[in-house]
């Protein structure tokens, strides 16, 4: 992730609304990519010191203040790019909601900041019969007299045709952490299931029926093997004993599809995670730290293999470290996984489909 430069000199993140050294409104514009500070004219419009066009706040900015985007003034539509793709928004007439909903907003940003950066296709499906959705969901729960709340209708995070759903309580940190301890898991995140739902999405849009799927089996698994049975298999008896020397996390072993979806996952990590480092100018061993993401690299066979093999250098040094500042610090692993020889096949499939995809 990018940082940006106020007017005023003072440093702009993604996540700003609001420059807080000079007061200026700041937004990210929708078709620049960047966040710009903004002055307001006459005509209410807000005027983009980045390129001096004319924008207005997202629908979503301006009614509920969960999302920082800004539409061209020229474009009619209500809501930016980002909350356009949002087909359900949960129950806002419950307080603690709408803070919920800001972080799933926040996240959905995030993700869709990096699959542009990949230039991957994204598009909603008021437009695109194949294109994304997402609903934001909570379980139903019903209270008897005297007794504790009961689950009535369990929603299940996921992706089907498209459409991801992301359970409400992934944005609340302990239900998250709790969850994470009941799983057995080392690492969950609200980013990281964003990710992982949509690299469900891509291979069917970049792998399934395509001249890849060969290489995908070859790799990844035959994923025409039953997903319930596997499913069912992998919770009653955990991940197969030999995972950590195929997969790059134990639910990557449950089928083909995640381990693909992880795998996807990770790749996203990497990208977006060496960008910010780069962004700070991190070097390590006396090299600067590559950006995954930057525009304008050859799209060619030799840059391909040459920048994925920076990549998995740079990435187990900067986790490398991660981890030891993290260690001094009291704190989990930041990145707690190995990458073990297949599992690194897996990442370079993905990378050379994501740059030919590009």
């Amino acid at each position: 992730m990018k940082t940006y430069s106020c007017e005023c000199g003072n440093t702009l993140y993604f996540v700003n609304s609001q420059c807080l050294n000079c007061q200026r409104v700041v937004g990210f514009l929708s078709d620049e990519q960047v966040i710009s500070a903004c002055d307001i004219d006459d005509l209410g419009n807000w005027v983009a010191c980045y390129n001096r066009k004319a924008y207005r706040p997202c629908k979503n900015y301006s009614q509920h203040n969960i999302c920082n985007w800004l539409v061209p003034a020229s474009d009619e539509s209500a809501y930016c790019p980002s909350c356009a793709l949002t087909d359900t928004i949960p129950d806002l007439s419950k307080p603690e909601n709408l803070k919920l909903w800001f972080k799933m907003e926040q996240a959905k940003r995030h993700l869709l900041y990096t699959l542009n950066k990949l230039e991957l296709p994204i598009s909603g499906k008021s437009v695109d019969s194949e294109g994304l959705a997402f609903r934001f969901l909570e379980d139903e729960v019903e209270a008897l007299y005297g007794q504790e709340l009961t689950i009535k209708k369990l929603v299940m995070t996921g992706h089907s045709d498209g459409v991801i759903t992301i359970n409400l309580k992934e944005a609340e940190a302990a239900k998250r952490i709790k969850m994470r301890e009941m799983m057995n898991e080392r690492y969950r995140t609200l980013i990281g299931h964003f990710r992982h739902e949509s690299g469900h999405y891509y291979w069917d849009r970049l792998i399934k029926d395509s001249n890849k799927l060969n290489d995908f089996r070859a790799l990844f698994g035959d994923e025409r093997q039953d997903y319930q049975a596997s499913l069912e298999r992998y919770y009653a008896e955990g991940p197969v004993h030999d995972w950590h020397q195929h997969c790059i996390s134990a639910y990557a072993s449950m089928h083909p599809w995640e381990d693909w979806a992880e795998s996807w996952a990770h790749y996203l990590h990497m990208v977006d995670t060496l960008e910010t480092a780069n962004e700070y100018d991190a070097s390590l061993e006396n090299r600067a730290l590559s950006n995954p993401l930057s525009s304008g690299q050859p799209h060619t066979l030799r840059y391909s293999e040459d920048s994925f093999h920076t990549l998995l250098d740079d990435w187990e040094k900067l986790t490398t470290l991660l981890n030891a500042l993290n260690r001094s610090m009291g704190l989990d692993d930041a990145y707690p996984f190995m990458i073990p020889p297949r599992a690194r096949e897996k990442l370079h499939f993905i990378h050379l489909l994501v740059r030919n995809a590009g």
